[in-house]
């Protein structure tokens, strides 16, 4: 299928599915975090997911590779961004599966309706406020900075998406752990499952990997932690793994 890929575009193979995707990285591209949020993250045959902040649509391209879902919407407030997404998911023949639609975080259960969803995803931005920050409305910082939403307006919308019992998954920064925690359990999101990720064996983690289930027991599960390097730019084999290499 004819897709247009425009100046100071690039197309990457995902290494999954004979899946590509297209990257502009004068905007934005996809980093790791992305990629192991959508190894972390179930989607079972029949349900629906969703994933907030999509981006250019790598996770639920890369959830439609990887799991058994089959229905599959990612919601981008960018323009620019969105676009990448929608031509992607053309590119890779997964308009039935994949729906792409441009609108606001904030207003996603008013988009989309109470209880829609089984699973929402989301890779949100990590930093807060706006130090250091000299155009707002520059792709990369809305990317990397709550300018557009905030984690509780994320927590928030995904408790009114998801069904009773339905799972919520995110990628995040550490350091943000007791607010995190905090502001799922005040949007009736239990943390049930989470996952460190280390950039070396000595090092202290970079990421985490959390799931929550809506209206679930108090009783979290700490997975075996992720480490990324075994040394200076040899990827351990879980990675490997992981990306499909």
């Amino acid at each position: 299928m004819k897709v247009e890929i425009k100046e100071s575009e690039r197309v990457d193979d995902l290494e999954r599915c004979g899946y590509r995707i297209i990257q502009n990285p004068k905007s934005f591209c996809f980093g790791m975090d992305a990629v192991l949020l959508s190894s972390f993250a179930r989607v079972n045959e029949g349900e629906k997911a969703i994933d907030l902040g999509t981006g250019n649509g790598i996770i639920p391209i890369l959830l439609r590779g990887k799991t058994d879902g089959r229905d599959f919407t990612g919601l981008e407030i960018q323009e620019q961004s969105a676009d990448l997404a929608k031509r992607s998911v053309k590119l890779n023949d997964l308009e039935e599966d994949i729906h792409i639609v441009m609108g606001d975080i904030v207003d996603a259960a008013a988009l989309f309706g109470a209880s829609t969803f089984d699973v929402v995803t989301t890779n949100p931005p990590y930093m807060i406020g706006m130090h250091g920050i000299k155009n707002p409305d520059d792709a990369k910082a809305i990317a990397r900075h709550e300018i557009k939403c905030t984690f509780d307006d994320i927590a928030r919308e995904s408790s009114k998406l998801l069904k009773e019992k339905g799972r919520f998954y995110l990628v995040h920064r550490p350091f943000r752990l007791p607010e995190l925690f905090e502001t799922m359990k005040k949007y009736h999101i239990e943390p049930k499952r989470m996952k460190m990720v280390y950039p070396y064996v000595d090092k202290e983690p970079n990421m985490v990997l959390i799931e929550g289930i809506k209206g679930g027991r108090a009783r979290l599960t700490v997975e075996k932690p992720l480490i990324v390097y075994e040394r200076q730019g040899v990827y351990t084999q879980e990675i490997y793994d992981i990306y499909g290499y």
